[in-house]
Parts: C-alpha cells; sequence; structure tokens
C-alpha cells in the first residue's frame, strides 16, 4: 500500500506519458471475423490470401486487343462481362469488347476505351496506337498472396478493412479491448434534466470520458456517480479496480473533500505519480494495482478532457497493441501572439483555419478550465510550450485535432 503526498514535484508532459507507457502491458490477443474489426488493433501482420487483382483485368469499358494490331479495323469476336470467365484466346488481328474488371483474354496486351474506338457491332474502328499493356491491370498488380496488407501495431479503420476483405482476409488477430470503468465524484453532482438546488451543477465528466474511452476502441460501463463521503467513494472504487483501466474525475487535488487518492492507497493502490506541469489539468493523478490501470482526473471539465486526451487515451491504445500511441500532434501556425509560462505547458482551445498557406490557429477567447461550453466552438488543443516571454503570431505550434482526439 502506497502513501499519498501532499505536495509533489511535478512532472513534465513529456515526463508523465512516459511513465504511463512505462506501465501498459498489452492485453492478450484474440481472434476476431473481419466484420467485427473495426476500430480494432491488429497485433500479427495481416497477409492477403489471393493474389490481387487475382486476374488480369481491365481497367476501362472498351476492347481488349493486341497492341501490335492497332491502328485498324477489327472484327470484335466476342463480348466479356465482369464476373465472367473468357471461353477462348484472343487471336492476331481481333478484338474483344470488355467491361472494366473483366478478365483480359489470353493473346490480348492492352484494351482500348470505348470512348476512343468507334463500335460498329461486328467490327471495332481503332484510330490510333495503343501502347502495350494499356488500361490492363496484371496479376498481383496490387498485392501478392502472402504479402502483408496491414502491418501488426495498425488501427483498422475502414480503408484498411476494404484492403483485407479484397485480399480475402476473413479473420484477423487483434489486441482484446479493454473494460474501462468510469468514476464521477462529488456531492454537487447531478445529472442532467434533474433540477438543481443552490451549490448543484449538471455532470458532464463522465459522459464526455465514455465517449472518449469508447472511441478508443475501449469497453466502457455506464459512468458511476459517487458523493464526497469516504464508504461511497471505497465501494465504487473497489468496483472500478475490478477493471483494466479505472478512470476518476475529481477528488484529486488536496482538499479536504478530496478522498479518491487516500481511498485508492487504502484499496492497494500505488501511486506512480501526482501533478503534472501544465494547464488545465495539473492537480492529475497516475497509479496502479497489479494490472489495473488507475488515472484520477481533475474535477473541471476541461481540466478533465485535456488530461484523458493526452494520458488517457494513449494508454488506451497501448493496452491493445498500437504500435505509436502517443497523441497525434500536427502543426500549424498561432493567429496571434500567446503568452508562454515559465514552468508549465498550457493547452489551449482554438480553431483551425485552413488557408493557402497552411493552418491558422485561432485560440478562442474564455480559457477558465470549467469553461466546457466554450470548448463546444473548439477545433484544436493548440500547446503553448513552457518558456519565457511570447511567441508571436505566425509561431509553428503543435496542436490535437478535437473532432479525432480518441482516433489512431
Amino acid at each position: 500500500m502506497c502513501t499519498v503526498r501532499a505536495v509533489a514535484e511535478l512532472l513534465t508532459v513529456e515526463d508523465a506519458l512516459a511513465r504511463v507507457l512505462e506501465h501498459v502491458r498489452p492485453l492478450p490477443s484474440e481472434p476476431v471475423e473481419l466484420a467485427d474489426a473495426a476500430n480494432r488493433v491488429l497485433v500479427e501482420d495481416a497477409r492477403a490470401a489471393v493474389d490481387l487483382p487475382r486476374f488480369t483485368s481491365s481497367a476501362m469499358d472498351g476492347f481488349a486487343l493486341r497492341a501490335a494490331d492497332t491502328p485498324g479495323t477489327l472484327p470484335v469476336v466476342a463480348r466479356v462481362a465482369a464476373g465472367r470467365p473468357v471461353d477462348r484466346r484472343l487471336e492476331a488481328g481481333e478484338a474483344m469488347a470488355i467491361s472494366t474488371g473483366g478478365v483480359v483474354p489470353d493473346g490480348a496486351d492492352a484494351v482500348v476505351p470505348i470512348e476512343l474506338v468507334r463500335d460498329e457491332g461486328d467490327t471495332v474502328v481503332v484510330p490510333k496506337v495503343a501502347p502495350p499493356g494499356a488500361n490492363v491491370r496484371p496479376r498481383g498488380g496490387d498485392v501478392r498472396e502472402g504479402e502483408v496488407v496491414v502491418p501488426a501495431g495498425a488501427l483498422l479503420t475502414p480503408h484498411r478493412l476494404a484492403a483485407l476483405a479484397s485480399a480475402g482476409v476473413a479473420r484477423l488477430l487483434c489486441g482484446r479491448r479493454p473494460r474501462v470503468a468510469i468514476v464521477s465524484t462529488g456531492t454537487e453532482l447531478r445529472r442532467p434534466g434533474e433540477t438543481l438546488r443552490d451549490g448543484e451543477i449538471y455532470e458532464s465528466n463522465g459522459l464526455m470520458l465514455a465517449a472518449l474511452v469508447a472511441g478508443s476502441g475501449a469497453l466502457v460501463g455506464a459512468p458511476e456517480q459517487v458523493e464526497d463521503d469516504a464508504g461511497s467513494h471505497e465501494a465504487a472504487l473497489a468496483r472500478g479496480l475490478e477493471a483494466d483501466v479505472l478512470v476518476t474525475s475529481g477528488g484529486v487535488s488536496v482538499g479536504p473533500h478530496d478522498l479518491v487518492r487516500h481511498t485508492l492507497a487504502g484499496l492497494g493502490a500505488t501511486e506512480v505519480f501526482w501533478g503534472v506541469a501544465m494547464r488545465p489539468g495539473k492537480p492529475l493523478s497516475f497509479a496502479t494495482r497489479g494490472d489495473t490501470l488507475v488515472f484520477g482526473l481533475p474535477g473541471n471539465p476541461v481540466s478533465s478532457l485535456v488530461g484523458a486526451v493526452l494520458f488517457l487515451v494513449p494508454a488506451l491504445r497501448a493496452l491493445q497493441g498500437t504500435a505509436h500511441p502517443e497523441p497525434p500532434f500536427e502543426t500549424g501556425r498561432l493567429a496571434a501572439p500567446a503568452m508562454r509560462r515559465a514552468s508549465r505547458d498550457d493547452f489551449q482551445r482554438a480553431l483551425v483555419e485552413r488557408t493557402g498557406d497552411g493552418v491558422r490557429l485561432r485560440v478562442l477567447a474564455g480559457q477558465e478550465s470549467h469553461m466546457i461550453a466554450r470548448t463546444a466552438a473548439a477545433d484544436a488543443l493548440v500547446h503553448i510550450p513552457r518558456g519565457e516571454g511570447e511567441l508571436a503570431a505566425g509561431a509553428v505550434v503543435r496542436y490535437l485535432a478535437l473532432d479525432g482526439a480518441a482516433g489512431a
């Protein structure tokens, strides 16, 4: 059992993320049918079951022929539809009408598009020379049987699923999806739709965190809400520790009603760190109990969002075997100057403006950590790195797109 310190040295964002990922052990793999594999993570290379294309095929509606016979007028000896076999070889001086995706007959080495010829029914007039290989898709030109289609560690996005299906892959080996429990703490919290009394507020963090967790490919139960008393905390956190990941919201600072860290210590959790040199989200804790990861996020909604995006989501990706779980930062330029903080990284909500010169980031007014409604207008979290002085307008900075915060 660990002891909880009231004051701790603040870690940098980089060091805090490194410590989180050091404690992640990828979950066991499991077989998954291709139809059920969306947003799962591969843990071994997926290889083509067939050549793709499986046969030499036409890239166009047109006429299959020999390049050496062009230009000229050729008899049309057959018409080839997609999905139908060709029952004869194409001989010198002949042509066959062919559909896109149709089997190019043996003997043909080019396809001339229908709009470049004159189809006269029994004959076709080809006015220009057709180069050998024109509009012909060779067998295995996309991928050969046994070659890697999608590598281990990749997220199975829609375009990757399409590639695997085309290559005949029906079953995959994926990382097990983490089971995540969420507990929001605070006597003042009420569910949206309930009547508020003085001092009460609507709870939003549980819903936000559950959406982030689900978008990261993990399995999440209904968030729990507990009041600020020791018994309620102990019961809810004990249940949550049975999951692969426990996420708490609120109660991780050093006030008299901040019970989460002490309660977790009493339940056998070992605190890895408390406090990160960032704004918002400084009072963030990370602990473990056995194989369970525990993230203690601040109660202020924007602080909770920033902490989840920077640390929780990467951990969930890593648990599933993602090759690169780190937050997917992009770069853009500040639309206006921004002051830096000497000892803390700042993550500010901003609008992304795409111009001919690239991405411009316009920081929004109202950056307080409780202002979650202002966040609805934001596209991104802009990283203003710690340091002295001001970043000028036009300075290159990193940002995280909020619309894809849980994706890979």
